[in-house]
């Protein structure tokens, strides 16, 4: 099976991260790349690491360029997602969005945290959110509609929302968790966007770490929703001197039940059994953390657990790379599910060694 892809976006890094992806991909074909500003400017020319693998040339946008498409993936910034969508999905074409304009699926949540008026409520509902290992029913949903003949809506996951996410739910849900979850969260700098501001310039990222979007950040209520916590999660995302990578430390406090009385070799029981089917999520040994450089370029997720001192609270951090898991990759895991591909199609490469 032949999949007709094009990607919107393709000059950014998740857009790059998915030209990469697909162009090593048995079944997605990547026809069509967009970015207005580098039309007629060869992929290869701006990304020298792809001469060779890629002989595309980058288009300008619009839905002309996309007609013939199966699968459009969108990797454009927050807010520009909706004014394409609609058109897409009615020209046929399933849309996997890597921006958060259909995560949220309260319309006035979405304004609340992003200052803008969303275009097309109406399909908030419609859309699967891309987050397989925890909502495998939406994406087989999307995927029984786009059988039907109707074009598949994907709100793909935000980096922050799936290493945090996949750190803390399985506690969550099995009921061990009662209180306030407190998110510290550590990214690599291409999360920022390609172009430079003065926090992630060379001259300002390197060599230091910072905390923002302290109690403002737009991921928090993407969060809240994924694990059922709404309004009890604080979340402090950092920038850290690295290009990929984002390892989320998730403290959450026990249920009077559980506190000082659940052993951690149990919690890991628990984990291991939840993400048993889960081919990306892999629960490390007790008294082994993640690393951001274990999961550099790869689809993968670890998670490394631990109790606190007085065994009150559990300590879940999880590592994904942010260009991929929480990204591209995520983004053709949730395509593979929606065209009846093995979802681990086109992603087994290992993380990068060293």
């Amino acid at each position: 099976m032949t999949i007709k892809t094009g990607i919107v976006g393709a000059a950014g890094f998740a857009g790059i991260e998915l030209v990469r992806l697909l162009g090593e991909h048995p079944s997605f074909e990547v026809g069509v790349v967009t970015s207005d500003s580098l039309a007629g400017t060869p992929v290869s020319d701006l990304y020298p690491a792809l001469v060779g693998h890629t002989d595309l040339v980058f288009e300008k946008h619009g839905i002309d360029a996309l007609e013939g498409c199966d699968a459009v993936f969108l990797a454009v910034p927050h807010t520009a997602a909706m004014s394409q969508v609609p058109a897409l999905l009615e020209a046929g074409i399933s849309v996997f969005d890597l921006s958060a304009d259909y995560r949220l699926k309260d319309a006035a949540v979405y304004k609340r945290w992003y200052a803008t008026e969303h275009t097309s409520p109406e399909l908030l509902e419609k859309a699967a959110f891309g987050l397989p290992e925890l909502f495998a029913s939406e994406l087989a949903r999307a995927a029984a509609e786009r059988e039907a003949g109707a074009a598949a809506l994907v709100a793909c996951a935000g980096c922050y929302p799936t290493a945090t996410s996949l750190a803390a739910y399985p506690a969550i849900h099995t009921g061990l968790v009662d209180g306030t979850v407190i998110v510290d969260a550590v990214s690599g700098v291409t999360g920022a966007g390609k172009k430079a501001t003065e926090r992630t310039h060379f001259c300002f990222a390197n060599e230091s770490i910072e905390a923002y979007g302290v109690g403002t950040h737009r991921h928090t209520p993407e969060i809240e929703q994924i694990l059922g916590l709404e309004g009890k999660v604080v979340f402090t995302p950092h920038l850290a001197p690295l290009n990929r990578g984002i390892l989320s430390t998730v403290y959450l406090p026990l249920s009077a039940e559980h506190a000082g009385e659940t052993a951690l070799e149990a919690i890991r029981d628990l984990y291991t059994e939840f993400y048993a089917e889960d081919a990306f999520v892999r629960v490390l040994p007790l008294g082994t953390m993640p690393k951001t450089g274990s999961v550099a370029g790869s689809n993968a997720c670890h998670i490394g657990l631990a109790l606190s001192a007085a065994g009150d609270m559990l300590i879940a951090v999880g590592a994904i790379d942010n260009l991929c898991k929480g990204a591209a990759g995520q983004a053709v895991q949730c395509a593979n599910i929606v065209f009846g591909l093995p979802e681990t199609t086109g992603l087994t490469a290992p993380a990068l060694p060293v």
